[in-house]
């Protein structure tokens, strides 16, 4: 797969574009986060990371995706914090991913990808997206959402879906340099806090009232 070549072929494609040759491009068997490195390089580690989160905006789960690409987004975001080029630790790297089932969710995502293109502007609200500081706090906020991705809460319902539309709102903007988008990254992170917020509190109240019928 020389898609590299091919994602450099389209960069003046829109977003959903480049990913859609990008996923047209897989293997039909299996891949590994090494080779997806190595398709994107360090210049294009946010559309990677737009690429990863596809999966989680569909309702179809595939076990472990959750914990790997988060991870991998979690380094990507440090990367970009350090100002260094991307680590992935060996295991990481080569990794094998179940390209047959991935395609069907990448390709399901991409309606996400098309939908924030309806709405997405460059160069919008760009006091958000312009200077040290902004870019500082919006790779902070790529890190939460890397985190509250990779949190053990994948067997709930939009667990994975809210903060992989952070990080697909906060990729779209830092790449478009549109602050509504990175807004809406905002937005959704803490949304996902409040939405875990609920589920934890919830759950230590029916393990509350547990307790309470079997001690009485």
């Amino acid at each position: 797969m020389n898609a590299r070549h091919q994602a450099n072929e389209y960069d003046g494609a829109s977003l959903g574009e480049q990913l859609a040759t990008i996923i047209a491009a897989l293997p039909e068997d299996h891949l590994t986060l090494g080779e997806l490195l190595d398709v994107f390089g360090d210049e294009g580690l946010l559309l990677l990371t737009m690429l990863l989160t596809l999966v989680f905006l569909i309702p179809v789960s595939i076990p472990g995706v959750s914990t790997v690409f988060g991870a991998a987004i979690l380094l990507v975001g440090i990367s970009r914090l350090i100002g260094r080029p991307l680590w992935l630790p060996a295991r990481l790297r080569v990794k094998a991913l179940p390209a047959a089932r991935l395609r069907p969710g990448l390709t399901g995502g991409l309606a996400w990808v098309r939908r924030l293109e309806r709405i997405s502007r460059p160069h919008r609200l760009r006091v958000l997206v312009n200077g040290r500081v902004q870019n500082l706090f919006n790779n902070l906020a790529f890190i939460l959402a890397a985190l509250l991705l990779m949190a053990p809460f994948g067997f709930v319902p939009f667990s994975n879906t809210l903060p992989a539309l952070a990080l697909l709102f906060l990729a779209a903007g830092m790449i478009q340099r549109d602050g509504v988008a990175v807004l809406l990254g905002y937005l959704a992170n803490v949304g996902t806090i409040i939405y875990f917020g609920i589920l934890i509190g919830g759950g230590g109240v029916a393990a509350h009232e547990l307790l309470q019928r079997l001690a009485g």
